[in-house]
């Protein structure tokens, strides 16, 4: 196994990791490794389409219809004084 140093982490950050490993019952370095894991997956997963990601979140509430996916299109404007 390999061995990672970091530097300069501030004390907030430091005292935050060892609560949040305290209470998953981890060590610190358990914890960190368990971070890492999950940013290192989080990058090779593909991403769900955010129309995909609207419908799964509002399907409880009736919302069912399929999401057209709008890639490479540029977001306009609303326009609130009509």
């Amino acid at each position: 196994m390999a061995q990672l140093v970091v530097r300069d982490v501030e004390p907030e950050v430091k005292i935050r990791l060892k609560q949040r490993a305290q209470k998953r019952g981890h060590s610190m370095e358990a914890e960190v490794r368990a971070i890492l894991r999950a940013a290192v997956a989080a990058d090779e997963a593909p991403a769900e389409p955010l129309g995909t990601r609207l419908r799964n979140r509002f399907v409880k509430v009736g919302f069912d219809e399929p999401v057209r996916e709008l890639r490479g299109q540029i977001a306009q404007p609303v326009d609130l004084d009509t």
